[in-house]
């Protein structure tokens, strides 16, 4: 094994071991400090538990990759970034803050990785005919995107392990192909890859099933934008390194991140078309469909991950088809499962209506 796996393999471990025994004392603090989330109208649990998980999923990966990793590509200022956002996630799952103050937060985390690591979408290789980016929009793009993915991991948050399970899924696909393909320049992302795998899985032993404890907005807030900065990194190594799927990357990228993505735009255009704000909770997410079919938790959980992976599989033997072919078909894919889950939807309803 080279040097590189075993460093990758040690800082996993590390991030794995500190985030598992944080738990404990975090559920124990919260529940004496009664700092416990109360079920309601949006949540599908049924007693107070606390919210505070990604506290643990910060200490592990925090910890691993200052130790392990070479902080230089950018590394530092998504260190930077992450705790900023993290301060600003931990305020909101102990008091609640305002959408504004939150926006801010992002705004800042993401202004430090562009700005001062000049993480950005340079160019949309060839998509609507479009290929370098004029540095304006292609800063104000990234925002977007990095918002965007934020939010679409926040959203997906809703079962016990769900967004556990999505987020690992999607970091361990990019991290292999940072640790294959990411050469002196992404290489170590694959270790912002790995910390965030050994983070997460210490946390899903306690929140995979019965949950004892949540992710809450710390670890969702988090997760998120981090995934953001890992999917803008696989698309420009596509650009820059030509590898693995060249100047397919921002599709196959799409592909990677389909169940969060596709839930997102969904819920918002459902709310909207309903005259609702998008922002407006509801019991609408693809989550709380399947469990309305009768399915349980776990085995909700375990269909969207494996629907992610299907999905993955597709875009990574498909990718030589080019950008255009590859999104046709993943929006194709998507208005049918929204129709699968609509005509569902309304059977069940007349069903209801009938008995």
């Amino acid at each position: 094994m080279s040097h590189l796996g075993i460093q990758l393999g040690l800082s996993s471990l590390w991030a794995f071991l500190v985030s598992m025994f944080a738990v404990p004392s975090i559920i124990y603090i919260a529940h004496l400090k009664n700092m416990l989330d109360t079920p309601n109208v949006r949540t599908v649990h049924e007693s107070l538990t606390p919210r505070l998980g990604g506290v643990a999923v910060f200490a592990g990966f925090m910890s691993a990759l200052t130790i392990f990793a070479d902080l230089s590509h950018g590394i530092q200022q998504l260190l930077a970034g992450c705790i900023v956002l993290f301060f600003v996630g931990l305020k909101d799952d102990l008091v609640t803050i305002s959408v504004a103050k939150k926006f801010v937060g992002q705004l800042l985390a993401t202004g430090i990785v562009m700005i001062m690591a000049d993480v950005r979408i340079t160019s949309f290789q060839g998509i609507l005919g479009i290929q370098e980016l004029p540095i304006g929009i292609s800063y104000a793009f990234t925002f977007l995107v990095i918002v965007g993915i934020t939010n679409a991991i926040n959203l997906i948050d809703g079962l016990d392990g769900l967004a556990g399970t999505i987020v690992l899924i999607i970091v361990s696909t990019f991290g292999y192909y940072f640790y294959e393909y990411g050469g002196p320049n992404f290489q170590n992302y694959a270790f912002v890859s790995v910390c965030v795998i050994g983070g997460m899985l210490g946390f899903l032993r306690y929140n995979f099933h019965k949950a004892s404890i949540f992710m809450g907005d710390t670890g969702s807030l988090l997760c998120g934008f981090i995934v953001s900065i890992l999917t803008i990194q696989f698309i420009e190594m596509g650009l820059k390194v030509g590898q693995p799927f060249a100047s397919s990357a921002p599709s196959v990228a799409v592909g990677i991140l389909f169940v969060p993505l596709f839930d997102t735009l969904r819920v918002f255009i459902v709310r909207m078309m309903a005259g609702r704000s998008p922002f407006s909770p509801d019991k609408n997410h693809v989550h709380h469909r399947i469990l309305a079919m009768g399915f349980q938790q776990i085995s909700t959980v375990m269909l969207l991950g494996a629907l992610n992976l299907v999905v993955i599989l597709f875009v990574i033997n498909f990718a030589y088809l080019g950008n255009t072919l590859l999104i046709i078909g993943l929006v194709g894919f998507s208005v049918l499962l929204s129709f699968l889950l609509g005509v569902y939807q309304s059977r069940t309803a007349q069903q209801r209506v009938a008995s």
